[in-house]
C-alpha cells in the first residue's frame, strides 16, 4: 500500500487559512487596518466599493517596506513582529501570526504600493490568487497603499455566502468603529462608493466617541479611571437613563486590542444593579492595561478572546471602578460624603465664630379665634357649615366678587368634630354622599369589565373568571396587523403636521436603509435626507396618538429590530413586526375605559393566536368557579 499523507501545496494551504482569517470583507478590513497601525501610521484612509466585495483600499503614512519586505509579506508565517517563542508572551502589536496577507492574497487580486522614508522610489507588487504577476519600482508617497479587488473571486462558493451590500457594510462599520475607538490619536477616514461615511481627526477618547456615535453622546458619558498594581482601567460608561435593549455599544479593549468577554461584561452589568431593567444594557468603552506576560491572546483565530492569569482580581477591580464612577457622578447615592458633590452647595466658607444660629420670635398670647379679629361680613356671607355639602348641590349662585370677599365666621368650628362622638350609624348618615348605590346594585353586570392595577382586564365567563394581560394582548393584535401590512404592502399612513428628522449612527443608518421598503409597508413615510439622516413625513394610522414623537418611535423601532434579530435570530420582516408591536402597544399602567377594554378583547379573539404573546408567554388565564370555591373552603 502506497503512502497517503502528502504536504499541501501553498495555494491550497493559503485558501484553508483564509477560511479562518478572512470570512467576509470586514475580516480583510480588520487585518489591513491593524497592519497600518503596527506600521506606525498616524493617518489611515479606508476606501470601499460594494461594501468591500469589489474593492478594499487602505492607505497609510506608516514606515513603508523595502523591496524584499514587500514581496516577503505575502508569504505564510512571514512577520516582523515575532522572532522567537518567548515573544508570544510579550505581544504589543495587533498582528503576530504572519497569516493575514497570505490568506487575503490567496482569494483576491492585490495591488500594493509602498515606500520607506529613506527610499527615493517605492515598490509595486501585483498578486492574483497567491501568484505574483508583477513587481516593479514606482513613484509613490511614503507609507503603504494596498488595494484588495474582487474578494473570493476564485472561491465562488464562499462569495455566494456573503450577505447583501448593506449587511456586509454594517460588519465593516463595526470593525472600523472598534479599531478607531482603540486608537483615538490616529486620524481615520472612511469612504464607501464615493460617499464619505466618517472623517475622524486625531483627538481624545471622549471626542472620538462623540465623532463616531453622534453629538448627543457628549452628555451621556461618565469617565472611569482606576490604577492598581494588577491592571489600569480608563474609559467611559453611559448614564443609566440612556441604556438600550441591545449590546451594540459595549467595547472592551485589553492593551488596545478589542476583545469579547462575557465574564468582564458581567462585572460592568452588575455595577448597574437596581438602576436598569433586566432587558436593558449600558453603553461602555473601557480600556484595560495589563502586563502582556499575564495574558494569552493566541487562543482564537480572530484574536478576540484572551486568557488571564488572575481573572477574579480583574473582575473585582473592574466592578469596583465602575460602581464608584456611577456613585461619584450622582447617578446613584453614595455613603461617603467626601465623594458626594451634591452637598457642595450647602457648605459655607465663613469662620465658625461668624455663624449666628437662627432665632424665632412668637406671641404666646396670640389667638386666631379671638372675637376682636377684624372681619368683613357682607349680607351674603355664609358661616362655615357643620356638615359637608352634597356634591353637585347648587353652591355657585353667589357672584365671583361676593365669594371673594367672604371671610367665614369661625364661631361653632368645634361642631365639626361632634360627629366623632356619635354612633357609627350616625357618622355614616352625617357623611352620606348623594347618589350612593343601594346594596343590591353592587353586583357587577355580566358584561361589565374591570381593570386590575391598570395591568390586567377581568371579565366574567360562564365557568368562572378570565384575566387578560392588556400589554401582551395589544402586542399580539398589533403584531398580526403589522405582519399583514408587510405581506400585502398596504399599510395606511397618516401625514405628520410637521415632518421630523432623525439622525442615526452610521451602523443604524445602513440598517434603516436596508429596511426602508418594509418600513414604508408598515405605513411610515420616510426618505433619506443627507448624511446619516432620515426625514419622517408620516406614520402608520395605528400610531396616530404618537404624532409629534416620530423621532423617538423610529429610533425605538430600529433598536427593537436589532434586539429581535440578535436574541431570536428571526427573519427580517418578523423582527420588524415584533419591534413595531412592542414599541406601539399600550403599556402596563395605562388606564382603559369600558369601550377600550371591550374593543381590545374583541380584537384579541379575532387574532390567529390569541392565547400567546409574541414572546410565547400566555396572554389569557382563567380561574374556574371550582378553584374559587376551594379557596373559600366551600
Amino acid at each position: 500500500m502506497s503512502d497517503i499523507i502528502q504536504l499541501l501545496p501553498d495555494s491550497v494551504a493559503n485558501q484553508i487559512a483564509a477560511g479562518e482569517v478572512v470570512q467576509r470583507p470586514a475580516s480583510a478590513v480588520k487585518e489591513l487596518l491593524e497592519n497600518a497601525i503596527d506600521a506606525g501610521a498616524n493617518k489611515i484612509q479606508l476606501i470601499l466599493k460594494d461594501a468591500g466585495k469589489a474593492l478594499i483600499q487602505v492607505i497609510d503614512n506608516g514606515c513603508g517596506m523595502s523591496v524584499t519586505d514587500a514581496r516577503m509579506c505575502f508569504e505564510r508565517h512571514a512577520t516582523s513582529k515575532v522572532r522567537k517563542a518567548e515573544d508570544l508572551f510579550a505581544i504589543r502589536t495587533m498582528g503576530f501570526r504572519g497569516e493575514a496577507m497570505a490568506s487575503i492574497a490567496a482569494i483576491s487580486q492585490i495591488e500594493m504600493k509602498t515606500r520607506r522614508h529613506e527610499d527615493e522610489l517605492g515598490t509595486m507588487v501585483e498578486i492574483e490568487g497567491s501568484e505574483v504577476t508583477n513587481q516593479e519600482p514606482v513613484a509613490t508617497p511614503v507609507g503603504t497603499s494596498i488595494s484588495v479587488k474582487n474578494l473570493f473571486y476564485n472561491t465562488p462558493a464562499r462569495r455566494n455566502f456573503l450577505k447583501s451590500t448593506s449587511a456586509e457594510m454594517r460588519h465593516v462599520l463595526e470593525e472600523f468603529q472598534r479599531i478607531s475607538l482603540a486608537n483615538p490619536a490616529i486620524a481615520f477616514s472612511l469612504h464607501h462608493d464615493g460617499v464619505e461615511i466618517h472623517r475622524l481627526p486625531a483627538s481624545g477618547m471622549k471626542q472620538r466617541i462623540v465623532h463616531l456615535f453622534g453629538n448627543n453622546y457628549n452628555q451621556r458619558l461618565i469617565p472611569v479611571e482606576e490604577e492598581t498594581s494588577i491592571i489600569n482601567i480608563k474609559g467611559f460608561i453611559g448614564k443609566p437613563e440612556f441604556a438600550k435593549k441591545t449590546r451594540g455599544e459595549q467595547f472592551f479593549f485589553v492593551n488596545n486590542r478589542y476583545i469579547k468577554d462575557a465574564y468582564l461584561n458581567h462585572a460592568v452589568s452588575k455595577s448597574y444593579e437596581d438602576l436598569l431593567p433586566d432587558d436593558h444594557y449600558p453603553m461602555y468603552v473601557l480600556f484595560i492595561e495589563i502586563d502582556p506576560a499575564k495574558i494569552d491572546v493566541n487562543v482564537h483565530p480572530t484574536k478576540t478572546e484572551i486568557k488571564y492569569l488572575d481573572e477574579k482580581s480583574i473582575y473585582a477591580i473592574l466592578h469596583s471602578a465602575v460602581k464608584r464612577s456611577i456613585g461619584r457622578f450622582n447617578i446613584s447615592p453614595t455613603i461617603d460624603f467626601d465623594q458626594e458633590t451634591g452637598f457642595s452647595g450647602m457648605i459655607t466658607h465663613k469662620a465658625p465664630e461668624e455663624i449666628v444660629p437662627p432665632s424665632i420670635s412668637f406671641n404666646p398670647d396670640f389667638n386666631p379665634f379671638a372675637a376682636d379679629k377684624p372681619t368683613r361680613e357682607p349680607a351674603t356671607a355664609a358661616t362655615f357649615p357643620t356638615t359637608f355639602p352634597r356634591s353637585g348641590s347648587g353652591g355657585g349662585g353667589a357672584s365671583r366678587d361676593a365669594s371673594a370677599a367672604i371671610v367665614p365666621n369661625t364661631k361653632g368650628w368645634g361642631a365639626l368634630y361632634e360627629v366623632a362622638n356619635h354612633s357609627d350609624t350616625a357618622q355614616q348618615a352625617a357623611i352620606e354622599l348623594p347618589g350612593q348605590l343601594p346594596d343590591d346594585s353592587l353586583v357587577p353586570v355580566q358584561k361589565q369589565l374591570m381593570q386590575l392595577h391598570n395591568r390586567y382586564i377581568i371579565s366574567q365567563i360562564k365557568s368562572g373568571l378570565m384575566l387578560i394581560d392588556q400589554q401582551a394582548a395589544h402586542e399580539r393584535i398589533l403584531y398580526e396587523r403589522f405582519s399583514r401590512h408587510l405581506d400585502d404592502r398596504k399599510g395606511a399612513s397618516q401625514q405628520s403636521l410637521f415632518p421630523q428628522t432623525v439622525t442615526l449612527s452610521p451602523n443604524d443608518f445602513e440598517l434603516a436603509k436596508s429596511l426602508l421598503e418594509d418600513i414604508k409597508s408598515l405605513g411610515f413615510e420616510v426618505r433619506e435626507f443627507g448624511k446619516n439622516t432620515l426625514i419622517i413625513e408620516g406614520i402608520p394610522v395605528d400610531l396616530g396618538n404618537n404624532n409629534g414623537n416620530e423621532t423617538q418611535l423610529f429610533e425605538h423601532l430600529i433598536e427593537g429590530f436589532k434586539n429581535s434579530q440578535q436574541e431570536l435570530k428571526l427573519s427580517k420582516r418578523d423582527a420588524l413586526a415584533r419591534s413595531m408591536a412592542r414599541n406601539s402597544a399600550i403599556k402596563s399602567g395605562a388606564v382603559l375605559g369600558q369601550q377600550e377594554m371591550n374593543t381590545l378583547i374583541e380584537q384579541l379573539f379575532a387574532c390567529q393566536t390569541p392565547n400567546f404573546s409574541i414572546s410565547g408567554k400566555p396572554v389569557i388565564q382563567t380561574i374556574g368557579l371550582t378553584e374559587l370555591d376551594k379557596k373559600f373552603d366551600k
